[in-house]
């Protein structure tokens, strides 16, 4: 059996925390090397099952780390070490989302602090913060699958559903490519497709940069755009 110090990095399955603890996923991986060697010197002493081991456990929770190569070291099931306990801020997926709350624009730091902290913040106590630049902070990458990753598409998204529909439209007009990523992004989510008909019509300006974007940048998301973003008569959009 290979050493478990040869780990470089971890997989961690916890669907137990999923309605817990809001915005932490289901599995996330931890590739920091500092990080990987906390957990690794908290497991080395730890029960282990073998590599090949499958836990069929109602919680799914369990840790797997891999070497370099990408194989399988060891399979951990019942051990569950304080260190990943999201509601702790001192944890790895607490310290994670801390670094994304960190990385987040200057006016929505405390917005994104509470997140961070497992609340959810009201959407309509964020005054006076260009809806552009909630577009930008969506498209933001992460990087990796890290324990901040959903978060980090909540807390934006939350945020834009918050906005009407005539805002969204106006703040396509104005952003740039990297908040039309954002853009498209949001009207191709459940957020923005399940308004009602009339709240998903946006002028004709606006609805063609979302398509031409999504065509070169996100082509994904181009037929759910086709479908779901709806043409208003003429761009109707005043302010």
């Amino acid at each position: 059996m290979k050493p478990i110090t040869r780990a470089v990095r971890v997989v961690v399955s916890d669907r137990a925390q999923l309605s817990a603890f809001p915005g932490h996923p289901s599995s996330y991986e931890i590739t920091d090397p500092d990080e990987v060697g906390e957990l690794v010197a908290v497991l080395a002493d730890a029960p282990d099952q073998p590599a090949d081991f499958e836990c069929m456990c109602q919680e799914e929770r369990g840790l797997r780390p891999y070497d370099a190569a990408g194989q399988r070291i060891r399979s951990f099931e019942g051990h569950w070490p304080g260190l990943l306990d999201p509601a702790d801020p001192g944890s790895v997926p607490g310290r994670q989302r801390a670094a994304w709350a960190a990385a987040a624009p200057e006016a929505l730091w405390v917005y994104a602090e509470g997140w961070a902290r497992g609340e959810v913040p009201e959407a309509g106590g964020v005054r006076g913060v260009p809806l552009g630049l909630v577009l930008r902070w969506l498209a933001a990458p992460v990087g990796g699958r890290g324990a901040a990753r959903m978060v980090a598409r909540l807390a934006p998204l939350a945020l834009l559903e918050a906005a009407t529909t005539e805002e969204l439209a106006w703040a396509v007009r104005e952003t740039d490519a990297t908040g039309l990523d954002g853009a498209v992004e949001f009207f191709a989510s459940e957020g923005s497709t399940a308004r009602h008909p009339k709240k998903r019509r946006v002028g004709a300006t606006a609805r063609d940069l979302l398509l031409r974007h999504a065509r070169t940048r996100r082509p994904e998301h181009l037929a759910v755009l086709e479908r779901r973003v709806l043409r208003a008569v003429g761009d109707r959009i005043s302010r």
